[in-house]
């Protein structure tokens, strides 16, 4: 089997991955709250897994880069956006801060799916810019 699809049905399993946990971890800020925190059950091991996908999402990300020589279509900066923007409302979503409000982790949480949905999008359609 080619080494290029190996790492990309890493890449892709790994977004799925990332995928499940973010919806799981979402489930925390609906059932089991207290005060303005989410539901500290499990907590360690949605984090762990959280940081393993997307880890592994970077490292295959950065492979795939160098195997095409950096050459990258128009569209992969807004991936790269959308990315950062999906990463930065997941640490204020579950920032260890009771002056954050259960609301403000919940709009968090709404942008980080816009932005989420977004990318799958993105990668899907892969528009042309011309």
């Amino acid at each position: 089997m080619d080494i290029h699809l190996v790492v990309k049905i890493i890449h892709m399993t790994s977004v799925a991955l990332a995928l499940l946990i973010f919806v799981l971890r979402a489930l925390t800020l609906f059932v089991g709250t207290q005060g303005q925190q989410p539901n500290p059950n499990g907590r360690v091991a949605f984090v762990a897994l959280q940081h393993l996908s997307y880890t592994v999402v970077v490292v295959t990300g950065v492979v795939l880069l160098f195997m095409k020589h950096f050459d990258v279509e128009p569209w992969f900066y807004a991936k790269i956006i959308l990315f950062l923007v999906l990463l930065s409302s997941q640490i204020k979503v579950y920032k260890k801060d009771e002056n954050i409000l259960l609301a403000q982790r919940r709009a968090g949480l709404v942008v980080g799916s816009i932005a989420f949905i977004g990318l799958i999008a993105l990668v899907m359609i892969k528009p042309v810019f011309s």
